[in-house]
């Protein structure tokens, strides 16, 4: 017998973004609770972080929404943060992306820190990788070097581009600072993982 764990996916209503009809049975918004709700508002309104951040977001979606890249986003959602020293976490295979990221950030005053994924150099049998996984490099990925290095620079944002499956949240696991990500890397798709979601009734149905 198959479980079926019903959530917002499930929902055909999107009342809790000004849609119609009834909450569904399921829905976490119609268990919450007046004090909940309360604790949540105090989150976002009494620390000083949540609060910039969450209104720099909203403000950008407001005023450029459909306008912006992602990448002119990023720029101007630093800018509003206070933001002064931005960290590049980047795998080695987009290292020339992340060169160019790295200009275009410095082209609006900001500092940038970057680390690629292979720094360390660290082999890969040190943690009991087969010799199977040396056949892509015989090097590991260290999120954590990545991240221990942008966290002694001390960066006030940090961007991900192209980290594997995997190595990202052991990334967001160890980061200390604030992090968004720019490039979800999908070497099939040209790093566009949405698109076998667009083309699931045809091409990737096999999914």
């Amino acid at each position: 017998m198959v479980h079926m764990i019903k959530g917002c996916t499930e929902c055909g209503t999107h009342k809790c973004a000004g849609g119609e009809g009834e909450y569904p049975d399921f829905c976490p918004t119609a268990g919450m609770s007046a004090e909940e709700i309360a604790e949540l508002i105090a989150l976002y309104n009494d620390d000083e972080e949540n609060h910039k951040v969450c209104l720099s977001s909203a403000e950008i979606e407001d005023e450029y929404y459909c306008r912006l890249t992602r990448v002119e986003e990023t720029v101007e959602f630093a800018r509003r943060i206070g933001a002064e020293k931005i960290g590049i976490a980047t795998c080695i295979g987009l290292i020339r992306e992340s060169r160019i990221l790295a200009k275009i950030l410095r082209s609006h005053g900001f500092e940038v820190i970057s680390v690629c994924c292979k720094a360390g150099a660290i082999d890969k049998k040190a943690i009991g990788m087969t010799k199977h996984c040396a056949d892509t490099g015989d090097k590991m990925c260290d999120p954590i070097l990545q991240a221990r290095i942008l966290n002694n620079e001390k960066t006030d944002l940090n961007i991900v581009m192209g980290l594997c499956v995997g190595h990202d949240c052991i990334f967001y696991k160890y980061a200390q600072g604030l992090t968004t990500t720019m490039v979800v890397k999908d070497r099939v798709t040209g790093h566009n993982p949405a698109a076998p979601l667009y083309t699931y009734e045809s091409y990737y149905k096999k999914l």
